[in-house]
């Protein structure tokens, strides 16, 4: 399969006088593997929608390789679709669920069946072909629906949180199965999900949307690193809101000076946005620092310090979690690297935030 070029110009979507998309321009290019993220409500799954032909823009295009696919109805779109849901025919075994596509277009049934076949044995189920969707598990039917939606060769394939109703464990590697054949075919896909872990892991840009916004969009490790707004920093992996004050081009927070990545708000007063893991702890009986709350993860365990009035989120090492137990004085440092600030919210106490996921409802 070769992937196409899908460019999204200037879409708009309202619904009852909310706005779903407004002003939404975004290239996925061609064989790119690329996730929208962000919480419920913010455009994402009309976005998707969009593409597919299932919800018609009130303003802007959607091309496919330069070409103006906006009004073109759904079933003639080069694209395959697969659903949270699955969407199985209960009635038809899974290799007729499988061909059901090349059934409607009229392929003979020797060739529809064989090409079932051999996105069967693509997907890691080669033997299922006679049994019925009642009896797979949800992985199962899952990368069934998946087989289905390639089986018309689709230079498109779009993913509506297509993992959200599995358990973790098969969610983790159906994702990578999914990556896998997303590779080795080379077609475009676009991924629509509320979890941050998904979107980092899968993809090869991120998308992150906001009341139907581009907010970001960059490869994982430049989406995390160096987040464009506090909005992205705080939704995409856990945050501390520190308060500090600006001095200068810099910002002065828990003791040290550190650089300003991005703009300075207008107040002197701000709240500093600090990842876990840029928080060093060192054991120390004099320091003002107490560890509060050790949670321990493996590899990693993340702690919570009472500093003052306020609290902060520190990930350590696994094996530092025994000298650094609850009730240990501890001194703070932070990493020296660029930060991002925004003006203050007036709390007193820092804010560790983790997105909490949500399903999209337009």
């Amino acid at each position: 399969m070769n992937g196409a070029k899908v460019e999204l110009r200037g879409l708009r979507r309202n619904f009852s006088g909310t706005a779903a998309l407004d002003g939404l321009d975004l290239t996925i290019e061609s064989g790119e593997l690329i996730a929208l993220l962000g919480p419920s409500g913010c455009g994402k799954t009309t976005a998707l929608r969009c593409v597919a032909g299932f919800e018609q823009p009130d303003e802007g295009t959607v091309l496919v390789d330069g070409k103006d696919i906006t009004r073109v109805p759904a079933n003639k779109r080069d694209a395959g679709m697969v659903f949270q849901s699955y969407s199985l025919f209960p009635n038809l075994n899974i290799r007729d669920n499988v061909a059901f596509g090349l059934r409607v277009r009229k392929v003979p049934a020797a060739k529809r069946h064989a090409r079932a076949q051999e996105l069967l044995e693509l997907i890691g189920l080669p033997h299922i072909g006679g049994r019925f969707p009642h009896q797979l598990s949800g992985g199962q039917q899952q990368r069934v629906a998946l087989a289905r939606a390639l089986a018309l060769e689709p230079r498109v394939l779009l993913l509506d949180e297509p993992l959200s109703a599995l358990d973790a464990k098969v969610r983790v590697s159906l994702r990578e199965e999914i990556r896998r054949l997303q590779l080795s075919l080379g077609i475009t896909t676009i991924f629509v999900t509320h979890d941050q872990e998904e979107a980092l892991s899968m993809a090869d840009r991120v998308a992150v949307l906001r009341a139907g916004r581009l907010e970001q969009v960059a490869d994982p490790a430049t989406l995390y690193d160096r987040p464009a707004t506090p909005f992205v920093a705080e939704f995409v992996g856990t945050m501390n809101r520190v308060p500090g004050r600006i001095d200068g081009n810099q910002v002065a927070v828990l003791g040290q000076t550190l650089p300003v990545d991005g703009d300075l708000p207008g107040t002197p007063d701000v709240d500093v946005l600090i990842r876990p893991e840029a928080v060093r702890l060192t054991p120390d009986a004099e320091a003002e620092g107490m560890v509060l709350v050790s949670s321990f993860r493996g590899s990693t365990a993340q702690l919570r310090v009472q500093l003052g009035d306020i609290e902060v989120l520190a990930d350590v090492p696994g094996h530092d979690s025994v000298r650094l137990a609850p009730g240990t004085r501890v001194r703070i440092e932070l990493v020296e690297r660029p930060v991002l600030v925004s003006a203050s919210s007036g709390a007193t106490a820092a804010s560790a935030k983790t997105p909490v996921p949500e399903h999209d409802v337009v």
